[in-house]
């Protein structure tokens, strides 16, 4: 992934930006904004005050407010960067701080539900533009975030069927600016995708991780001490944040249930070839795959690297 960004802006996009969640997805919005003269001013907030006190140590907005009123009240933009399972009551809170032609987005790799849980709260007057920038990493906190995050990434920008488009194109012009490539589709579209390509994929390094840990008493040790690759990288996607993936099931259900079916369909499948000895099927199917692999890695949405850009031993873990 590319150190830069490319050139500040001449001119702030907006006069001030608010940040709400200072997690990896926000600390890093907030150093990519701060980085490319996003906002005039770039404001935090998050309702722990240990993450409050850490991120004002770590300096890399232009203030971190002491509460959620003082943090919207001017705000021109505002991205919710808590787990989705929050986002009702942060909505409903902020709702009446919010000044009027204030855009309001997210980061939720969820779309249906946040709409539904914040859509009720906004007044009249402000723009609703969700967004889901497809970056992270395993780490968490506000230690984690670095301002290249999101460079070269999609970013899924799932506006409503009344959204302003003037609001749109800020919203998409914000994101290009973090380094971002950008697309617009549907909020239920968008999860139905996502369940695949994201949800399903961590659901199963969870389980597969869980059915180790199990293994791991009966075998002595054995499962964690003979690792290979393909299980270390299993466990880096279950290292993942907890709360936020406990929500991105619980409001992803539908989507998540129905792509989890033709998994279960699939896997059925397989296991009839291995059980059959159907050499063919299996020297087909993994043809198939590992061509899909190559155009991930062709589309730049990862590296080739075997380490898969994880960080050296050498390095700081955060």
């Amino acid at each position: 992934m590319s150190d830069s960004l490319g050139p500040k802006l001449q001119s702030p996009l907006f006069d001030q930006i608010t940040i709400i969640g200072l997690g990896l997805i926000g600390s890093s919005l907030a150093r990519a904004a701060m980085q490319q003269n996003l906002g005039t001013t770039v404001i935090g907030f998050d309702r722990s005050p240990e993450v409050r006190a850490r991120s004002r140590e770590l300096k890399f907005a232009t203030s971190i407010a002491e509460d959620l009123a003082q943090a919207v009240r001017e705000a021109d933009l505002i991205i919710l960067c808590a787990p989705v399972g929050a986002n009702a009551e942060i909505a409903e809170q902020m709702a009446p701080h919010l000044k009027t032609g204030a855009i309001i987005s997210d980061v939720g790799s969820v779309k249906a539900s946040v709409v539904a849980a914040i859509s009720p709260h906004l007044p009249q007057g402000v723009h609703f533009i969700p967004a889901h920038p497809v970056a992270g990493t395993e780490y968490s906190g506000p230690d984690a975030g670095f301002a290249t995050l999101f460079n070269k990434r999609w970013c899924i920008v799932t506006p409503l069927p009344d959204s302003s488009e003037a609001a749109i194109a800020k919203v998409a012009e914000f994101w290009q600016a973090c380094g971002s490539n950008v697309e617009l589709m549907s909020p239920h579209h968008h999860d139905q995708v996502l369940a695949i390509t994201s949800h399903i994929p961590h659901l199963i390094a969870y389980n597969i991780v869980g059915t180790a840990a199990h293994m791991e008493a009966v075998t002595q040790s054995e499962v964690i001490k003979f690792s290979a690759g393909g299980f270390r990288d299993f466990t880096r996607i279950a290292a993942s944040d907890p709360t936020m993936w406990r929500d991105v099931f619980l409001n992803n259900k539908e989507a998540v249930l129905e792509m989890l079916g033709r998994f279960t369909e699939d896997l059925t499948a397989l296991q009839r070839m291995i059980r059959y000895g159907d050499g063919d099927g299996l020297f087909d199917l993994f043809t198939r795959t590992r061509d899909i692999r190559r155009n991930i890695i062709a589309e730049g949405q990862e590296t080739a690297a075997p380490d898969f850009g994880r960080r050296s031993e050498s390095e700081p873990q955060k």
